[in-house]
């Protein structure tokens, strides 16, 4: 399963309010997420605002466009929108900055099988 992650600014003095509306995202949200391939969906954020975003779906991209097409999808970005900086007037789900990943645990493990030594 292709695992992806981004990042986002969040504007640090509007931070607590959204931790708090992430504490109880909207359940048509999180239907619609689970229907269109989001997985194992996680967001982290930093102090200074950085926020970070690590999913897995069979593919991000058609993930994200069957997501736009909801109308959950879009009353959500829009409330979201005024917490997030740099994302030049897109809707947050627009403005991911995707991270190449360089480095995966299981991957490596996978690829070079170690014996247990004991």
């Amino acid at each position: 399963m292709p695992r992806y992650c981004f990042t986002l600014q969040v504007r640090p003095e509007l931070k607590d309010e959204y931790v708090e509306r992430h504490a109880a995202v909207w359940p048509d949200m999180l239907a619609a997420l689970a229907a269109t391939g989001w997985r194992h969906y996680s967001l982290f954020l930093r102090e200074d605002g950085l926020l970070v975003g690590v999913v897995e779906a069979d593919d991000l991209d058609e993930a994200q466009q069957a997501m736009a097409a909801t109308d959950v999808n879009r009353r959500w970005q829009a409330e979201m929108a005024p917490y997030f900086a740099e994302i030049d007037g897109r809707a947050p789900d627009e403005g991911f900055v995707r991270l190449t990943e360089v480095f995966h645990l299981e991957t490596q493990l996978e690829s070079h099988p170690t014996t247990a030594e004991g």
